[in-house]
Order: C-alpha cells, then structure tokens, then sequence
C-alpha cells in the first residue's frame, strides 16, 4: 500500500506562511532544492489544496531547455510533470497542467482507495487540505524542513485540536540551518 506523506517548509514557530501569505523566509538553496528533487522522485502522485496547486503550477511551463536553468531545477520540473496531480478546488474551473483533475470535495475513502491501488507514495500539500488528511486518519508520514526563523503569526502547517502520536525515522542538518525532521505516525 503506498504512504501518504506530508512534507512542508515551516518556521521554528510552525508556520508555512506569514501573515500576509508570504513564503519566501523560506530557505531555498541548491541543498535544499536537492533534496526535494530527491524527495519527489518516488512520488506518484501530488494532492493539492488551490493555492499550492496555484504556486506549483509554476513547473509545468517551466523551461526545461539547458542551459535555461540549473539542472536539479530541470529535474525537479521533469518529475513534477510525470507526477498525477489531485487538486482538491471548489473555485477552479480548469487545470493548466497534464496528468491533473480536479475534484470539488476531499472523500477520505476516495484517498483510502487511492493508496490501496498505487503503486508509489502519494504527498498532499497545503496545511488545510493536509489537516483534513490528519483528522480522518491517513497520513502515514511527515517530511518538515524547520526554518530557523519565527513568524508569530501566520497559516500553520498543522491543525489546531487534532493529537497524534509519532516516532523520528530521521533528522538532516542542512547549512542554511534548516532541519529536515522524518516521522512516522504511529497508529
């Protein structure tokens, strides 16, 4: 059965934007695109709430060419597109990228059925569609990179009210300072 897997940049203060919707605190260098590359190379398949639907959208268009940009981001692009995409809209009317549909309402059972028959992980991004993912139970994993900097405010990564327990499967120091933390949920 494959996993289904949150993985999100957050502040120390577990925000995955400030208040103004912002993310470029984050800390993007080629380390860290490198490991995300790596990271989505596995994946079959991307969930995603509109707005990071919306920011992600941006590698489907983007240049594949050399010389048009580094090579891991061409990699990066390359796996983004070969990936299915759920994008999980009330408002979106169409979808600007191949291998993509979208649905109107997130089915808890309809994600179940989704991870009983893929044959590669599946990670859901944005914090309220992932919360929704939490609450009934079918995140296997986190992936966090913790940025050394702190918001006071902002959309947080994880929802309110909801207790889970987790087991470190393992932690990466990266030079900028950011901390990749790997959990398991244990059910």
């Amino acid at each position: 059965m494959a996993k289904l897997i949150y993985a999100a940049n957050i502040s120390l203060d577990g925000y995955m934007e400030d208040e103004r919707g912002n993310i470029e605190w984050t800390i993007s260098d080629d380390e860290e695109f490198a490991f995300w590359t790596d990271f989505e190379r596995p994946i079959g398949t991307y969930l995603y709430g509109r707005r990071m639907y919306e920011s992600m959208v941006y590698w489907e268009t983007s240049s594949a060419k050399p010389g048009d940009q580094p090579e891991v981001m061409r990699e990066f692009a390359q796996i983004w597109r070969a990936a299915e995409k759920i994008v999980y809209s009330r408002t979106i009317q169409a979808v600007s990228s191949v291998r993509t549909r979208i649905e109107r309402k997130f089915d808890p059972d309809a994600i179940r059925r989704l991870k009983e028959s893929s044959g590669a992980d599946i990670t859901i991004g944005g914090p309220e569609l992932a919360g929704q993912a939490m609450s009934s139970g079918l995140i296997d994993e986190f992936h966090l990179l913790l940025n050394p900097i702190v918001l006071g405010g902002g959309k947080r990564a994880l929802p309110d009210n909801l207790s889970m327990r987790l087991e470190l499967l393992g932690e990466r120091r990266f030079r900028s300072g950011v901390v990749h933390l790997h959990y398991r949920v244990i059910v």
